[in-house]
């Protein structure tokens, strides 16, 4: 029995390790996979600032694409954080398992040694014949007999059970010795990655030090585009309107009330379809483009450069590279096409009682009344005089504004 259970505690020991290590790998796993989501993120950043540098020596465009390497560049180093944490870990975890081995090492060749000395007392072919002849029966000269053999047999097990615990443990220190070695190695990555996060705080501050000094500019560029903002607001405001009347025309025509308040899309069964699989994909809609970032977001926000200088967002600004198509991000038909001072060419899109907007665009190939997909392209984004290749995107309900943000799926 003693046997036995150094038998299934050895097992143990061994197997301890393995399990251990499907979670470490099943963790580094999606340490892996947020690695190459930041490393693709980085390289889409660093392709439009190079764009936008292209163009001016500073812009807002320039800053939120630094801005935007600095939020990854965080996440990089929280990633090899992480990833030292589960090292470090794992060195623990794996130490203990050592310990245990080692002092299970020591408690066998104890025992060993002790089989050997007892052993050698008997050790000779006559001391054998002597102790089995001794019997004073021949049942009790089958059972001296058969206890030689076991422990013969025990001695040999013995030996096994020493050399499978000693290969455990020789094992264990390797991979001791690569898990220290690695994070080393992190360790080494992140001292430089933490300085790659300062250098690109220092380009921010040297950006931000060089727009100050068009404060002019800047009031008259936000100006501007509070101006644009209003004539978009009440373009689309109008648009709800019309459709809202539209809607409740063809109820009645149809001979169906029209209840509820006319603030509201009278929605069709196949409009209350579309509007119900609209809202059931909040937080998992596609983006308006396939790649960029978030250059500003929902609602107000003190401008990044001039100071005492509030911008209202109602949606969400996507920048991205030139040239970027612009797409649907929801199956819908084109309620309007038009065009606004300031946001360029406009694409309206409504998904039931649900209205997407698509701003600044450089070219629009849909036309109004038109059904279209998910992911089709509706046009071009506008590049700006600075480089700059920005969208402004909408989400409404009926009349209300709502946060884009929480309806596109994260990145």
């Amino acid at each position: 029995m003693k046997a036995l259970y150094k038998l299934i505690l050895l097992s143990l020991l061994v197997a301890l390790p393995f399990a251990a290590d499907a979670q470490s790998k099943k963790s580094k796993a999606q340490l892996e996979r947020e690695k190459k989501e930041n490393l693709t993120r980085i390289r889409e950043a660093n392709r439009i600032l190079k764009q936008t540098k292209a163009q001016k020596e500073a812009s807002i465009g320039q800053l939120n694409a630094i801005k935007e390497k600095i939020t990854v560049q965080k996440g990089v180093i929280q990633n090899i954080s992480k990833e030292i944490n589960l090292i470090e870990s794992d060195v623990e975890q794996t130490e203990g398992i050592v310990g245990s081995l080692q002092k299970d090492i020591e408690k066998l060749k104890a025992e060993y040694a002790d089989m050997i000395y007892a052993a050698s007392k008997t050790a000779s072919n006559y001391n054998k014949l002597m102790f089995l002849f001794a019997s004073d029966s021949f049942n009790q000269l089958v059972m001296r007999l058969r206890y030689l053999q076991q422990y013969s047999e025990a001695r040999q097990k013995q030996a096994e059970m020493i050399n499978k615990v000693q290969a455990a443990l020789t094992g264990q220190l390797t991979v001791l010795e690569q898990k220290k070695r690695e994070k080393k190695n992190l360790l080494t990555v992140k001292i430089t990655e933490t300085q790659n996060l300062q250098n690109l705080r220092d380009q921010q501050d040297s950006v931000i030090q060089r727009l100050s000094k068009q404060e002019q500019n800047l009031k008259q560029e936000v100006a501007q585009r509070q101006q644009a903002v209003k004539k978009l607001d009440k373009l689309i405001a109008d648009i709800v309107r019309e459709e809202i009347a539209r809607a409740a025309r063809e109820a009645r025509a149809k001979g169906k009330a029209t209840s509820g308040s006319s603030n509201k899309v009278t929605l069709t069964p196949e409009m209350a379809l579309i509007s119900s699989s609209f809202a059931g994909n909040k937080g998992r809609l596609a983006w308006p483009v396939e790649r960029g970032f978030i250059s500003q977001r929902f609602g107000r926000h003190n401008h990044p450069v001039l100071k005492g200088v509030v911008v209202e967002n109602k949606g969400i600004d996507i920048q991205t590279a030139q040239g970027a198509p612009a797409r649907a991000i929801f199956e819908g038909k084109v309620v309007t096409v038009a065009s606004v001072p300031g946001m360029n060419n406009i694409v309206m899109i409504q998904h039931g009682d649900f209205f997407t907007v698509y701003a600044k665009l450089k070219t629009v190939s849909v036309q109004t009344g038109q059904t279209v997909k998910l992911k089709q392209q509706i046009g071009t984004v506008y590049t700006d005089s600075d480089g700059t290749t920005e969208l402004q995107f909408q989400v409404w309900k009926n009349n209300d504004t709502l946060n884009p943000q929480s309806w596109i799926s994260p990145k």
